[in-house]
């Protein structure tokens, strides 16, 4: 038999075997690059983490813009669940890896995401499965949000939250111009009476006015210093109410009463965000609502060769697009909506463009600031369906795991988490 003190060296062995595995092996690795078998629950994962007070590297232009973050208990299972590729590393390696971003000569950097973001989507309380790919993608990387609308904004709710999306809203009150087509839909029908019991509900006489109110007040949430993200013709039509703001652009089947036939001439693009010295469309039947979205046959590109480049931006010097562009892919697969790509020469000259394609003359993908806050807008409906109909079935995340389109939508999500940097000069 094996004398105690034997017994005790051999046990002090293996502790001290077992040793540097349990010191050095205490960060974990998320790769987004072809690696990452989810990329989009990875988002969710940095999301869980936040939401437990575990601080997250975001490691921009490493790897895809991979995470890393201290090992906590229970951090490797939440992957497993979630299907989530990792690696466990080193302190030494994870030290390596540092240094490697810190080169001068490297365009990579870190970002420190501190904060779990609260999270606002306006959407209307009826909104219809196919609408909306932001509130499709925060469901499947788990990602929670609260759920407001005109009632909430009117009454000043917006400042409780950090980030806030507005879904595929049409904020010149005439429904999405939907009323050629779907006019006697049951859906469209009761959007409308739900529209005008909540302008009478808040004092207004049309839905058109209260909808000027609410860009309002989201514009007063940006300037002191909120995230604002939207979608398809919740990009321009924003900007086309805040333009004409107490000026009647809208026709009689939808407000009851004729446009001003000068409503153009009164447009005021001081108040705008991203758009400048558009023509609106005065047509109530046609499905469009200004110039500022390119028309199929201006834009020569069909499915088979529609895309748009992500613009490369400095690391170390411009973090907020580099965060907003994180990618596993720099050319996108373009995708289709209601407004599907940005008219260039009438985008606003401090406007940040993060993707185009040059050769239309169209942007489909920008950020821009305003007080303490900023906003993005990203064109088309859904990045996984090229031309996504109304009353179709959404789309099913499970098979587009890796979508880098919708990976633009995530990086927004996770913008509001970051430490903010002084800005290099």
């Amino acid at each position: 038999m094996l004398s105690k003190r034997l017994l005790s060296l051999l046990l002090l062995a293996v502790l001290w075997v077992g040793a540097p595995v349990a010191a050095w092996a205490n960060h974990i690795l998320i790769p987004m690059d072809e690696a990452q078998k989810e990329h989009l629950k990875a988002y969710g994962i940095a999301y869980w983490l936040l939401g437990k007070q575990v601080e997250v590297d975001w490691l921009l232009n490493y790897r895809g813009g991979a995470f890393a973050f201290d090992a906590v208990a229970g951090a490797e299972n939440e992957l497993a669940v979630r299907g989530v590729t990792y690696q466990v590393i080193s302190e030494a390696q994870y030290t390596g890896v540092l240094s490697q971003i810190a080169d001068p000569n490297a365009n990579m950097d870190i970002m420190k995401l501190e904060k779990v973001p609260k999270i606002a989507v306006y959407t209307p309380k009826g909104k219809q499965p196919w609408d909306d790919a932001v509130t499709l993608v925060l469901a499947y990387a788990e990602i929670p949000y609260t759920q407001i609308y005109d009632d909430e904004v009117l009454r000043g709710d917006l400042p409780k939250y950090d980030w806030l999306h507005i879904h595929h809203e049409d904020f010149t009150g005439e429904y999405g111009k939907f009323f050629r087509n779907y006019r006697f839909r049951p859906w469209y029908q009761q959007q409308q009476r739900d529209s005008e019991a909540a302008a009478k509900r808040n004092g207004f006489a049309k839905v058109s006015e209260m909808k000027g109110a609410v860009v309002t007040k989201m514009q007063a949430f940006i300037a002191g210093g909120g995230f604002m993200f939207a979608m398809c013709g919740a990009t321009d039509t924003y900007d086309i109410a805040l333009a004409g703001l107490g000026v009647d652009m809208v026709e009689s089947m939808y407000d009851g009463d004729a446009s001003d036939p000068q409503a153009q001439q009164k447009l005021n693009f001081n108040r705008t965000l991203a758009f400048q010295n558009f023509q609106i469309v005065r047509d109530p039947y046609e499905y469009e609502f200004s110039n500022i979205d390119m028309q199929p046959a201006e834009r020569g590109v069909y499915e088979g060769n529609d895309y748009f480049q992500l613009f490369t931006f400095s690391a170390k010097y411009d973090p907020v697009p580099t965060m907003l562009t994180q990618d596993h892919e720099k050319v996108i697969k373009g995708f289709m909506g209601q407004t599907t790509a940005f008219r260039k020469s009438l985008i606003k000259p401090d406007v940040v463009v993060m993707g185009e394609n040059k050769a239309s003359g169209e942007v489909r993908y920008m950020h821009g600031t305003l007080g303490k806050g900023t906003w993005t807008f990203y064109g088309g409906h859904d990045p996984e369906d090229y031309q996504h109909m109304v009353e179709e079935e959404p789309t099913d995340l499970a098979l587009h795991p890796n979508s880098p389109g919708y990976r633009l939508i995530l990086n927004n999500v996770l913008f509001p988490a970051a430490k903010k940097k002084k800005q290099k000069t």
